[in-house]
């Protein structure tokens, strides 16, 4: 294995922000820069120390709206077939305020290639996703972090799936180290045994941080039965810098589980939620069901009814800062809509902010004395 990218140094602090959408809207800070813009620190655990890091993450549902990526399989082949959409996908979350470019080798392990065929292109895959987010982070100023998932083979009584399992989380950290990653994130993992296999692997193989994000399916219990609390106090314990949430529960049924976590553990916690609408009852995006489409279940490509307003996210990053939460995201579905009203909660004022909602222009809603009398007139009417 190749050595990993030595660290540099410098920071980030969050101020006071405004609001994403139509309403409760303060000043920002005009033109405030993000560390995107502001230099070339690589140093996660320095930028954590300072204030807020902002990850983009769930690329494989906005390529899949984009039509360059299959839902079910969830593969991004689009890394061969048109790697020049992803490198723009991940400018436009930069440009939105993200502080991270993450390699898309979500899915891009030996088990999810082998289901769909392409296991001959899983190191050419994850190189070019390597390659893309590499270019994309060193042009723009962003930590560059390579990325571990759900291997959906791992099972604590069968050793054969636990060696797989180690080989598959191996051969991708040698990968990204080779690639230079600022650091690594390993996500949207169910099971707290694989969590800890997944940190293991970058433990041995690498010198960067590590952090380490759970999936939370309906019982709001890993799949061995640990409270979220106790998996991430045990993979703090294994040396986690970071350990938290991501994926699955919208904004609302996440936040209980941030609480416990936050009061659990002493390092810095993660929050990464989906952008959408999950419920007690439904309180994972995967287990949503539409009541206009005879109660089907909504997921994947049935979740436009219960999308999060940008107000909601922007919320959503007030209240998780709020707690102490530093590294904040959204998950699966989200758009740099989303990520630009989560800088925003921060205070910050990333390019795209120029574009941010200004309704004072409008033409029936607008307060700007431009705005003729007989079109505000009629606004209730509108």
């Amino acid at each position: 294995m190749a050595s990993p990218a030595k660290k540099k140094t410098k920071s980030d602090k969050p101020g006071k922000g405004r609001k994403s959408g139509h309403a409760r809207r303060t000043a920002a800070p005009a033109g405030r820069a993000t560390p995107a813009r502001a230099g070339a620190e690589r140093d996660l655990m320095a930028r954590l120390a300072q204030g807020a890091v902002v990850c983009a993450e769930g690329y494989v549902f906005e390529l899949e709206r984009r039509g360059y990526l299959q839902a079910g399989a969830f593969v991004p082949e689009v890394l061969f077939e048109h790697p020049e959409v992803v490198e723009q996908l991940h400018l436009d979350f930069v440009r939105a305020g993200s502080d991270v470019t993450q390699a898309l080798t979500y899915y891009v392990h030996r088990e999810k290639l082998r289901v769909i065929g392409r296991e001959k292109d899983l190191v050419p895959m994850n190189r070019a996703a390597l390659n893309i987010a590499r270019r994309v982070a060193r042009r723009t100023g962003t930590l560059f972090a390579g990325d571990l998932c759900n291997t959906n083979i791992y099972d604590p009584a069968d050793k054969a799936s636990l060696r797989e399992v180690e080989r598959i989380f191996a051969e991708q950290v040698g990968w990204a180290v080779e690639a230079g990653v600022d650091y690594f994130v390993a996500e949207t993992i169910a099971w707290a045994g694989e969590a800890l296999m997944a940190l293991a692997a970058i433990r041995k193989y690498s010198k960067v941080p590590a952090v380490v994000t759970l999936g939370m399916h309906q019982e709001g219990l890993t799949r061995e039965g640990l409270t979220p609390a106790e998996a991430c106090r045990r993979l703090e314990g294994a040396g986690a810098d970071v350990v938290g949430l991501n994926c699955h529960r919208g904004p609302a049924t996440m936040m209980p589980l941030l609480k416990e976590i936050r009061a659990a553990v002493k390092c810095h916690v993660a929050a990464l939620p989906v952008p959408y609408r999950t419920t007690p009852g439904q309180p994972s995006f995967m287990a949503l069901t539409d009541p206009c489409c005879g109660d089907r279940r909504a997921f994947p490509v049935g979740l436009d009814p219960f999308v999060a307003t940008r107000s909601e996210i922007f919320d959503f990053g007030r209240e998780a800062y709020g707690l102490g939460i530093r590294y904040l995201g959204v998950c699966c579905g989200a758009g740099p809509h989303h990520i630009r009203a989560l800088a925003e909660s921060l205070g910050r004022h990333p390019p795209a902010s120029r574009y941010s909602v200004d309704m004072s222009k409008h033409a029936y809603f607008g307060t700007d004395k431009k705005i003729r009398k007989i079109q505000t007139d009629y606004q209730d009417k509108a």
